[in-house]
């Protein structure tokens, strides 16, 4: 049939071209069963498997392509989430409340029981001074004239309430991590609300309390808020002048015992000795703090009561003020409120003055010419409001940061290339083989107040002798 249609020789050559097209696909088979077998099936050896590997495949590289132009990825309907919104792997569509898990909230304790910071402790002096004798490896003094001492910050244990919040707070740790470590004090971060009870402006009472009682190795207890940072790395406070007090806050007597200002004084900086005094003050500061009717009604006394005070619930600055100047004879003795540096610099005065500081003065100095710490009162990086506008803050936020942290990147032949750059620059050519003899400006790579004991042997003399 096919013969009187086509004629022979079309037949011959359609035979030939099946019998071509047979040896064909018998080799395509059998190259498939070598490479199978010097390359591996897939996991399980299935096709099934092998076409579900496939797809993930090519599903990950479409995945790739929709991060690299999210705008492209959305569905054909338009309306829909796009795929960036959509995938588990995606950071940025991650809603950290899934995660965030509170228990139950403690039963409300009874409104009429007197607040307490915890068990009354009355002889803390007796049982610290016998534990220190015990532990001689411990001392309060890491030598004549320099305390020991713990520097203690800290923030809230959920994330901040806005994008970069958290990395502000970053910088903000880093810098006091850098100061502690070049005047050899120690530092405590603290994420955990201890007594729900004091959250907000006095949550750092029962941390204080806390912390005194579990280190009593420690002399002086350093607060400071995590707005908060230090921008004369080299001032080394000036402990001497402190030996016979126990707090230490920036502030003006004037302001505080005569005015009755509310910002009389500051306590997001301050100094507290360890000792049976500082369990009395915190006992005697803590009744305001309590959240609810009693904070609330605490809050309309110290309005009432303090010069230019607004309305708004008890803070522990406020009730610091109220404490001070209405029992001034059994607390204003052992109080001293330093102005001669800044413990404490507000940054609206500050912070537009850097460059002019750079050109006049030099770091070590501490007060308005190279203030010890800028404090970003009102910013509230973590927050989703601030009493200022967000980008003033931020911006001079990492000013400040530059200018402290240019005095630590000195001691390597580094600086930032300008206070609102990231980016750093060289300061020295590194020609020398000896690096031992290249000095940094400030002297804060083996500066005087981190140096040893005279009387602790020297570990060179140790091995030479």
């Amino acid at each position: 049939m096919l013969h009187r249609l086509l004629g022979p020789r079309r037949v011959a050559l359609i035979q030939r071209a099946i019998q071509n097209g047979k040896i064909t696909v018998l080799c395509l088979l059998l190259t498939v069963v070598v490479l199978r077998g010097m390359i591996g099936a897939g996991q399980f050896g299935t096709p099934e498997q092998d076409l579900q590997l496939l797809q993930t495949h090519f599903s990950n590289n479409r995945r790739v392509l929709e991060e690299i132009n999210p705008d492209a990825a959305s569905g054909s309907g338009g309306g829909g989430a796009t795929a960036q919104e959509t995938n588990p792997n995606s950071y940025e569509a991650f809603d950290i409340s899934k995660i965030l898990v509170d228990d139950e909230p403690e039963e409300p304790k009874d409104p009429n029981k007197p607040y307490s910071l915890g068990p009354k402790i009355s002889d803390w002096d007796e049982q610290r001074a016998i534990w220190l004798k015990e532990n001689p490896q411990f001392p309060n003094f890491i030598r004549p004239g320099k305390p020991r001492v713990l520097l203690v910050t800290g923030s809230s244990p959920k994330p901040c309430e806005n994008p970069v919040g958290d990395h502000y707070l970053l910088k903000s740790i880093k810098n006091k991590i850098d100061y502690c470590r070049i005047h050899g004090i120690e530092i405590f971060y603290n994420l955990a609300l201890l007594d729900a009870e004091m959250a907000g402006f006095w949550a750092k009472l029962p941390l204080i309390r806390k912390l005194l009682l579990s280190h009593p190795e420690i002399e002086f207890l350093w607060w400071m808020d995590s707005d908060a940072m230090f921008t004369d790395m080299a001032f080394e406070l000036p402990w001497e002048r402190y030996k016979d007090v126990n707090l230490v806050m920036h502030g003006w007597n004037e302001m505080v015992y005569d005015q009755k200002n509310w910002i009389g004084l500051n306590t997001g900086s301050f100094l507290l000795r360890n000792g049976q005094w500082a369990l009395d003050i915190l006992d005697a500061w803590a009744p305001m703090g309590p959240k609810g009717r009693t904070r609330d009604e605490a809050g309309k006394i110290l309005t009432r009561e303090l010069k230019g005070r607004p309305v708004f619930e008890a803070d522990d600055q406020s009730a610091m003020v109220y404490l001070l100047m209405t029992q001034r004879d059994k607390w204003g003795d052992k109080v001293y409120l330093e102005n001669a540096y800044y413990l404490h610099g507000y940054w609206g005065i500050l912070v537009d003055r850097y460059e002019e500081m750079i050109e006049n003065y030099h770091p070590g100095l501490g007060d308005h010419r190279w203030p010890l710490v800028t404090h970003f009162v009102g910013c509230k990086p973590c927050g989703k409001f601030g009493d200022y506008p967000v980008e003033r803050c931020f911006k001079q936020m990492d000013r400040a940061f530059n200018f402290g942290d240019n005095q630590i990147l000195q001691m390597y032949g580094f600086t930032h290339k300008s206070l609102a750059s990231r980016r750093v620059k060289s300061l020295r050519n590194e020609t020398s083989n000896n690096p031992l003899e290249v000095k940094d400006e400030l002297g804060l790579l083996h500066p005087d107040f981190k140096a040893a004991a005279k009387y602790q042997i020297n570990l060179v003399e140790l091995l030479e002798a």
